[in-house]
């Protein structure tokens, strides 16, 4: 093979990965028509379509999808080469790719990365913020090493059980009157919901429809963070996983288990994933904070008064 054209298949696999030139450029730090460019140099050296428009984006041709696993598996057995020779050279750095949702970043990466640094240990670490269903397919298309995802279908040969969360409506605490039960509080409030197709959105979906609960107004909003942030300020109700009450500010917020059917919370990893000794610790210490962490009682979230003066 003509090793001059590893780049141009880099710049392939990218776009495939992306579906658009435009955001593969953007990740390469190159111009679209340089990719474009190498896109054209590979078709006319292998007499091949590589991709066919569709809209304002990119497909792979019926030929390019029958290589795609090849090229990714190619490009990922270069990168944990490239971490072997960085070892051998004495490197003592080495990046792990993680890619994770807002609330789960923030319960569970967020404290394992503070031990890691505070026992100083040697890894560095890019972080990507994205749903469950896009960090498991960025695992698979070797573009991060490490995903936390939630789910609900059968483990896979690459996922690892790290703890099964519930779900909890979340309300403005009421100023004054008597406390009435969220789910009650829906034809007056507006319901705050994740937008696009995501788990928590069907679960969600699912909900209203068998319980016949129909909101005033919905909100749909990008993250869950940023749900429980709304919740907070006192501009909806939300239905939002276990995990996200850790972190959360209890003291402006009405909290209460939801009738749904919980979830599993799993660490991905790329199966040419090198487990070196601070990237098992790191997993390690993904496993344990997950499975250590005990089940939230919504009692024990309520906003506790202060105690008077002597």
């Amino acid at each position: 093979m003509d090793v001059a054209l590893l780049p141009a298949l880099f710049d392939a696999l990218v776009v495939a990965q992306t579906g658009s030139v435009g955001e593969a450029a953007r990740r390469l730090h190159k111009t679209a028509s340089a990719v474009s460019q190498q896109l054209r140099r590979i078709e006319e050296h292998f007499g091949v379509a590589l991709f066919e428009k569709v809209g304002r984006g990119v497909r792979p041709s019926l030929a390019s999808e029958t290589v795609l696993g090849s090229l990714t598996r190619l490009f990922d057995e270069a990168a944990s080469l490239e971490t072997q020779l960085g070892e051998l050279a004495g490197a003592k750095i080495s990046t792990l790719r993680v890619a994770a949702s807002d609330y789960l970043g923030e319960a569970l990466l967020l404290p394992v990365l503070r031990q890691l640094f505070a026992e100083g240990v040697a890894l560095r670490f890019e972080i990507t913020t994205t749903n469950s269903t896009e960090a498991a397919r960025l695992v698979a298309d070797g573009q991060v090493d490490v995903a936390l995802v939630s789910r609900d279908r059968a483990l896979g040969p690459d996922e690892t059980f790290l703890c099964r969360q519930r779900f909890f409506w979340v309300a403005p605490r009421p100023r004054r009157g008597a406390r009435q039960p969220i789910r009650g509080r829906l034809g007056r409030e507006p319901l705050l919901r994740l937008d696009g197709d995501r788990q928590e959105r069907r679960i969600l979906d699912e909900l209203l429809g068998r319980e016949r609960l129909r909101p005033l107004s919905t909100i749909d909003v990008p993250s869950v963070s940023l749900m429980l942030s709304y919740a907070r300020q006192g501009l909806g109700i939300g239905l939002v996983p276990e995990l996200t009450l850790r972190t959360a500010d209890h003291t402006t917020l009405s909290v209460e288990a939801a009738d749904v059917p919980a979830i599993d919370v799993r660490l991905v990893c790329r199966p040419t994933l090198k487990r070196s000794k601070p990237v098992a610790r790191f997993l390690d210490g993904l496993t344990d904070l997950a499975r250590q962490a005990p089940p939230h009682d919504a009692r024990a979230l309520r906003p506790r008064r202060p105690r008077r003066a002597a």
